[in-house]
């Protein structure tokens, strides 16, 4: 289930808001400039479904970001537990970064968690099936995919190029609890 956790940045152990509740979770991020949804698609997918079906099962409201963001595309990508890469995808996300683009992601199905930092807080929020938030720019965050990744997502963005993560340095990502130990 989606899940919002709020900690001070400096303490993982204390808890400033947890909730599951949807609008509670797009209220706190959009105090933060950060967008959360809810979407459903048009009609059912195949799990293996390829990446035309996906998009078109969400043509409407991908076509509504693209236009509300002034984004150019918009691709699926889908990890398994099985990737070979796995582990060296997690520990790539898992390094708190920026970007100068958007990143706009749709779970289609499965989960991660992304933890946003900002204003002395560390949002964490585990983004599931039919979950998009949309982190603007230059906010500092990084992403769990846990260590048996099961995801598809839509990515939505400007340019590939605006992606490339500038990584601040910090082992802030190393103090929180990870995707794994997760309760939800």
């Amino acid at each position: 289930m989606t899940h919002l956790t709020i900690y001070p940045d400096t303490d993982p152990d204390t808890i400033l808001l947890e909730t599951r509740e949807g609008a509670r979770i797009a209220a706190a991020l959009s105090e933060i400039g950060v967008a959360f949804e809810r979407w459903e698609a048009s009609h059912d997918l195949a799990e293996d479904a390829d990446q035309a079906a996906v998009l078109k099962a969400y043509e409407r409201d991908i076509g509504r970001i693209m236009e509300e963001g002034g984004y150019q595309s918009a691709d699926v990508v889908r990890v398994k537990p099985d990737n070979p890469d796995r582990e060296e995808l997690r520990q790539k996300f898992l390094a708190e970064h920026t970007h100068d683009d958007d990143e706009v992601r749709f779970f289609v199905d499965g989960a991660g968690a992304f933890y946003l930092r900002k204003d002395g807080r560390v949002f964490r929020v585990v983004c599931e099936r039919n979950d998009l938030i949309s982190v603007p720019a230059g906010i500092t965050h990084w992403f769990d995919t846990g260590a048996a990744p099961d995801f598809c997502a839509i990515r939505i963005f400007t340019t590939p190029e605006g992606w490339v993560g500038h990584f601040t340095g910090d082992d802030i990502a190393t103090r929180f609890p990870k995707f794994e130990s997760d309760a939800a």
